[in-house]
Parts: C-alpha cells; sequence; structure tokens
C-alpha cells in the first residue's frame, strides 16, 4: 500500500522548552536566490536595466555634463544650462505625449504636424478675429485633442497600423495648416498677452527660466503620476506589452489605446502654446525635425519601441541628453553635422541596448 509522505515541517523549542513549529521558506524563493547568485554581472546589469529604464539615460547624462563641462567651462555656466532648458522644453514637451503613444507600442509621426496646425490656428483666430487670449489657447488644445483622437480612431476602430495612420494624417494636417495661414507667419506684436506669455522668463538663482520650461515640469509630473499611479496608466503599460493578454484580463483595449492618442494630442496642443513663446512668433515652419527629435529623447530615454517599459522620467533625461550634445557639441567648436551624427549614434546605441535588455531571462 502506498503512502503519502508530507514534508516534515522543521521545528523548534522556545525558550521554556516548547516546541515550536515553524514554516520554511517558500522553494520559489530558494531557486530565485541561487538563480541569483548564478548571475554574471553582466547578467545582474542587463536585469537592473530591465527593472529600472532611467538608469542607462541617467548616466549618460551626467557623462555627458561632465566631458562637455570638462571640454570648455562656459558649457557648465548657469547661462548655458538655463538655455539648454529652454531649447529643450518644445521638444520634451512633445516628447511626453510621444511617450504615451510608445508604451502602447505604436509610434506617432503627426507630432509636430499637429502643434503647427493647432499653433498657427490658435494665432490666426486671435490676430484675426480678435477672439481673447484665453480661448484661443483652449482652441489650440481642442485642435491637437481632434488630431490625436482622430489617429487613435483610426488605430482602433479601423485597426490600420499607427506607423501608416500617422505618416498619412501628418500630410493632412500640415496640409490643413498651410491652406489656412496661406503659408504666413503671425509675429508676437501681433498676439495677445497670454500667448506670448510662456515665453517670459525669470530668475531662480542665477539661473532663468521661463514660464514654458515650468508648464513642461508640471506636466512630467502630472503624466508621471498617472502612469505609475492609476489603473489608467498601470492598463498602458499591459496593452503595450501584450495586447491579447490585456483583453484576456478584461483591459478594454481599444479604450485604452485611443484615451493614449487622445491625451497626446491634448499633449501636443499645449506645447503649440509653449512654442509661440518660446519662438516669439507663430511660423508654419516652425520645428520641422519636431517628429524624429521627440522620438528620438523617448528612445534615449529608456521607453521601448516595443511597447510595454519605459518612464516619463527617462523621456525628460533623453531630451536633456539630447540638448547637451547640440549646445556641449557646438561649445566645443564641432561642425553641425557631426553633431546630427552624434544624435544619430546615440539613437542607434539605444535601441541596441533596448534590444539587449528586452532578451532579459529570469
Amino acid at each position: 500500500m502506498a503512502h503519502r509522505f508530507n514534508h516534515p515541517k522543521p521545528i523548534t523549542t522556545n525558550g521554556m522548552g516548547a516546541v515550536v513549529t515553524t514554516t520554511a521558506p517558500p522553494a520559489g524563493t530558494a531557486a530565485e536566490q541561487f538563480a541569483l547568485r548564478r548571475r554574471s554581472p553582466l547578467q545582474r546589469i542587463q536585469h537592473l536595466l530591465h527593472s529600472r529604464p532611467a538608469i542607462s539615460p541617467f548616466l549618460v547624462l551626467i557623462i555627458s555634463f561632465v566631458v562637455f563641462a570638462t571640454i570648455n567651462p562656459r558649457f557648465a555656466s548657469p547661462n548655458s544650462l538655463s538655455l539648454v532648458l529652454q531649447q529643450v522644453a518644445v521638444i520634451g514637451a512633445l516628447a511626453v505625449g510621444q511617450t504615451l503613444v510608445i508604451l502602447t507600442a505604436g509610434i506617432d509621426l503627426s507630432v509636430g504636424a499637429i502643434t503647427i496646425l493647432s499653433m498657427m490656428v490658435a494665432a490666426k483666430v486671435a490676430e484675426g478675429h480678435g477672439v481673447p487670449g484665453v480661448v484661443a489657447v483652449l482652441i489650440g488644445i481642442g485642435l491637437g485633442l481632434a488630431g490625436g483622437a482622430l489617429n487613435g480612431a483610426l488605430v482602433t476602430r479601423i485597426g490600420l497600423p499607427p506607423f501608416i495612420v500617422t505618416l498619412g494624417t501628418l500630410s493632412v494636417f500640415t496640409a490643413v495648416g498651410l491652406l489656412y495661414t496661406r503659408g504666413q507667419s503671425v509675429q508676437a506684436t501681433d498676439l495677445p498677452d497670454l500667448l506670448n506669455w510662456t515665453g517670459e522668463s525669470f530668475a531662480v538663482g542665477r539661473f532663468r527660466i521661463t514660464v514654458g520650461v515650468v508648464l513642461v515640469a508640471v506636466l512630467y509630473i502630472l503624466v508621471g503620476f498617472a502612469l505609475a499611479n492609476t489603473a489608467w496608466g498601470r492598463h498602458v503599460y499591459a496593452v503595450g506589452d501584450d495586447k491579447e493578454a490585456a483583453r484576456l484580463a478584461g483591459i478594454r483595449v481599444d479604450r485604452v489605446l485611443l484615451s493614449a492618442y487622445l491625451v497626446a494630442g491634448g499633449i501636443y496642443g499645449l506645447t503649440a502654446w509653449i512654442l509661440i513663446g518660446r519662438a516669439g512668433a507663430a511660423s508654419p515652419n516652425a520645428i520641422t525635425d519636431a517628429n524624429l527629435e521627440s522620438i528620438t529623447a523617448v528612445v534615449i530615454g529608456g521607453t521601448s519601441l516595443f511597447g510595454g517599459r519605459g518612464a516619463v522620467l527617462g523621456t525628460l533625461l533623453g531630451a536633456l541628453i539630447v540638448g547637451f550634445f547640440r549646445s556641449g557639441l557646438s561649445l566645443a567648436g564641432v561642425d553641425d553635422q557631426y553633431r546630427v551624427l552624434a544624435v544619430g549614434l546615440l539613437v542607434l546605441v539605444a535601441v541596441a541596448v533596448d534590444q539587449w535588455i528586452r532578451r532579459v531571462k529570469a
């Protein structure tokens, strides 16, 4: 007759001599500890970067700061650093929206087109129709929301790939903007004070910070909190990691995707306001490289192009890295073409590191 044996529980005695039964640690814990001890130093780094995507861009930012400050001490001056912050504010804001889309395993090539359309319409209605500044800003944000909603609807309702959808709407939004404005710019002197307000600067110690930079900082805090501490944020990560698994878990995948594009569009509309203050005018030829630069900031910041992994903190670091490289190489006297080359190499290295991190094994 076969007998069933149970693993005995470890017994100990307390100070009074009584028998006390204790529970043995789960086998899985011991196995995990054993596997951890067997990992090589390189594998431990791989696991660390997988669980903390912002570490690698933070290290690159620190190293680049030290190198450029050593080459030219002017780089570390408050004036130079203030200028870098002002320069990366627009791209940094756009990169927040791009991060939301990429976290869902999508991509948005219409970033710049939506922003320019929102900016030009807000400026034109204020200049030509006497619309108050508050209303003009709301119209610009509303157009951004509409552009994001259109992208999201085409992706979720019709099932088109995000790359194709945003490539098409890139041309549509650009053409609409040019037709509406007839290719004409609107100068800051013709705009209400509120539209130019984001370009006003104030002193913070030895630094000069613009209102636009403050708005971008608040934007990062709000979106970062939403992604890390709300059910919506967890759903965004789940959809990007595995749509089918998210659907089986009861997540309404299409609604999450649509909301990501919608929020991103609203961010682009807000960025249009920041851009007016930064440029001192509303021009249809502004931020011509915004699409690639926003993607560059996101990728360098450690967000995976395959979705499901990343954070807006990394995106902020990525935008600062690009700003540091351009400013630092400029102060070092490096030709502009080599600056573009350096940023391109950064993107390739970031994607290669992302691929390596994704192959992490438990």
